[in-house]
């Protein structure tokens, strides 16, 4: 990029300048560069207040001189979409053609590219992608639009007011004149970068709300679109970590001479995590690492069975344990109710199996800076550790993010584990050729991360009349920030956030309620999991409030709605769900409706599933959700996200579970855990509520409530409850 020099001199039709204190616009030939970072504080950036949003000459935006107009991502896109929602946003501020819009994905720069509800850290997660852009997007798309207009305005002497906008094009009507993109790039380049440009009305818009067609659909059907999967550099080399069979062991000793002697291995070398074999290719580098015979150090490892690990927390729930939320004395409205129901709810851990393993390149430039190449989740963390296990500042170690085939939170880990594991199989071989670092399927289900196994014991009643008088609630589940680096901003007074978020602010009008917690302490590492905390406490909650609905004798949706009262925006997708799916009509033997509603990550979701039920089988044949995510950048996007979490969460509320037996993962691949099949998916109906809010996020949103809702199906089809995951159907009886 070069400093381009600012006028000096009068303009006609030109911008507000910037405070003397910004550096001047910086454009290559032919092209725009805008961006915008977060000068507030974090209360401030929480709420995403436009204000505190300034122009900085940044890269969100270049405009080249064949009138492409590329958008600049600084999220991971993982198929949920956010390229497309993200360039949608900027494309309609600026004006552009949806034809001639590119995306590419920034840099590793957390100064222009933070993630504006994570503070300081460029990552994506918490389905905050389009939520923490909207303004900042806005702004860039419309500071663009205000320097082509001047640009073209001082081109043809005429007044700005007069100079629309549209198709990418710059025209003046009165004039019959006008300008492409392209054509007023490298003048609009030289001006000053407008401090608080106009934002559209969104009578004006013409993409967000419109299901324009996804940018990224095309290269990834025909193969064109890069994963680091795909990434071949010049020499390069594969490795593969040969870790230990159990959580927490370390290498003892290391006999690699067999290795050695596999044609194509190259080097066998120790790393942190184990042992890597360095080879030509992959076949010769996963041949090696069978060769391998290593002696695994377990007195420190986690060596139980998920049975004990379960046996143990129920042992601790028998405790109140730390309180996390409370209102009333729970257990003294108890003790008046006049019924009372306990249940107890099992979670198991869960693996994220996204359909790209695990993988990363790295190599070495010949300034001694490194070029890594990765399906990066996390760029401020990745970056920060690999440059410090190569010994070097962050700004040597470049960061290329590249598609990543799926993550569900698996490649967004505190650890950055194996972009970490990559820098180290790269230093320790001695930096001579390029190094691909591969996991297998077996590696990641075996030894990676899993969302936490968790167990809910819950004690609620109501009084004659069928109101809730007390709910009193014990959770035990290992937290997934004690003893991270996030500890310090998420965990407070012992509690994680994550664990209890879904519960231990459920909106329902709890008159005496108490939510207690225990940290689980078992060696198995834990991390997010898409929709995170919510996975497990939705379904609590929602299956003890359908219990308590029957037990009252009233209908489960009008039930809910008591109870909404201050939650309007949660019982308006309720609502919504239940009049399409046709709730209160009469269902044949053996079918049944149930419902579940939900907000996580500022968005609100309802389900109803109809599911028909046999012995020892259950069928869910009929989804219809309604979600409401304030505005609805990309409607087609957003149903494609929920129908993706019906098919991502539908095995795990079947069938999927992680189990360990003397602390090694049982299940290996998808033949043992097996993802949603095409004949099992339902028919999946979505209604999106229309709203003039700010956009919050669909990528978690709609897995929380799927398994209640077909649950709660099961009740209204046999009678029977089904309260832990996955359902345990060898019982049913049928209708």
């Amino acid at each position: 990029m070069l400093n381009v020099r600012r006028p000096t001199g009068p303009h006609s039709g030109s911008l507000p300048a910037p405070r003397p204190s910004r550096r001047g616009f910086l454009a290559g030939a032919g092209a725009i560069v805008v961006a915008f970072r977060l000068e507030t504080g974090s209360a401030r950036a929480a709420g995403l207040d436009p204000s505190g949003i300034r122009p900085d000459p940044n890269a969100f935006l270049r405009i080249g001189a064949d009138d492409t107009v590329t958008v600049v991502i600084k999220h991971l896109d993982m198929g949920q979409g956010n390229t497309t929602g993200l360039a949608t946003i900027l494309a309609d501020e600026l004006g552009a053609d949806w034809s001639k819009v590119r995306t590419e994905f920034a840099p590793a720069d957390a100064a222009r590219y933070n993630n504006l509800l994570m503070g300081p850290i460029q990552g994506t997660g918490g389905s905050t992608a389009i939520a923490n852009s909207w303004v900042q997007l806005r702004k860039a798309g419309a500071a663009a639009r205000e320097m082509l207009v001047a640009a073209a305005a001082f081109q043809w002497r005429v007044p700005v007011a007069e100079i629309t906008v549209a198709d990418g094009l710059v025209r003046h009507a009165a004039s019959n004149r006008q300008a492409r993109f392209g054509e007023l790039a490298a003048s609009a380049a030289t001006l000053p970068v407008p401090a608080e440009p106009k934002l559209k009305d969104p009578s004006e818009w013409r993409l967000i709300g419109k299901p324009v067609s996804r940018l990224d659909s095309a290269a990834k059907t025909d193969g064109s679109a890069v994963y680091s999967l795909d990434i071949r550099r010049p020499g390069q080399v594969t490795a593969m970590i040969a870790r230990a069979p159990v959580f927490g062991g370390t290498v003892t000793s290391v006999d690699d001479a067999a290795a050695r002697k596999v044609a194509g291995v190259l080097d066998v070398v120790r790393v942190p995590s184990g042992v890597a074999v360095v080879a030509k290719d992959t076949w010769s580098a996963m041949q090696g690492r069978k060769a391998l015979k290593v002696t695994w150090d377990e007195s420190a490892a986690e060596t139980r069975s998920s049975e004990a690990i379960l046996a143990d927390y129920r042992e601790r729930a028998k405790s109140p344990g730390l309180t996390a939320s409370k209102r009333g004395d729970a257990q003294a409205a108890l003790k008046g109710a006049a019924t009372v129901i306990e249940a107890e709810f099992t979670f198991p851990y869960l693996a994220h199996a996204a359909m790209e393993p695990l993988n990363a390149t790295i190599e070495k430039a010949q300034d001694g800076s490194y070029d890594v190449y990765a399906g990066f989740q996390f760029q401020t963390v990745e970056q920060a550790t690999m440059a410090a296990i190569l010994g070097v500042t962050s700004d040597k170690v470049r960061l290329h993010t590249t598609w990543a085939g799926g993550s569900f939170g698996r490649r967004a880990t505190p650890t950055a584990d194996y972009a970490a594991e990559t820098a180290a199989v790269f230093k320790a071989s001695g930096e001579k050729a390029p190094v691909h670092l591969v996991w297998t399927r077996e590696d990641d289900m075996t030894g990676g991360y899993y969302r936490p196994s968790v167990l809910h014991k819950v004690r609620a009643g109501i009084d004659a009349k069928g109101a809730i008088v007390g709910w009193d609630h014990v959770m035990v589940g290992k937290s997934i920030m004690i003893g991270s680096p996030f500890e310090a901003m998420i965990v407070k007074d012992g509690i994680d956030a994550t664990t209890v978020e879904g519960a231990s602010d459920t909106p329902y009008a709890l008159p005496a309620y108490r939510f207690g917690v225990h940290n689980g302490r078992e060696g198995v590492p834990v991390l997010w999991w898409r929709s995170v905390g919510h996975s497990h406490t939705a379904h609590v909650m929602e299956v003890m409030i359908d219990d308590l609905a029957h037990a009252a004798g009233a209908d489960p949706v009008a039930y809910r709605l008591g109870l909404l009262g201050n939650a309007p925006r949660l019982a308006a997708v309720l609502q919504l769900a239940a009049d399409k799916a046709g709730w209160g009509g009469a269902q044949a033997k053996g079918s049944g409706l149930g419902v579940a509603v939900h907000e996580s990550f500022g968005s609100y979701v309802a389900m109803v599933a109809q599911v028909s039920a046999g012995q020892g089988s259950v069928k869910v044949e009929r989804i219809v959700a309604a979600v409401d995510v304030g505005i609805a950048i990309n409607p087609d996007v957003i149903r494609a996200q929920v129908e993706g979490a019906v098919g991502f969460a539908l095995s795990s509320v079947l069938r999927n579970r992680i189990t360990l037996k003397d602390g090694q993962v049982q299940e290996a691949n998808f033949d043992a855990y097996e993802p949603t099949r095409i004949s099992e998916m339902p028919k999946v109906e979505v209604h999106i509520v229309p709203s003039a809010v700010a956009p919050t996020g669909i990528g978690e949103p709609g897995v929380p409530v799927l398994a209640p809702a077909i649950a709660n199906a099961v009740f209204a089809a046999t009678g029977q409850r089904l309260r832990s995951l996955p359902l345990d159907l060898s019982g049913l009886r049928g209708a």
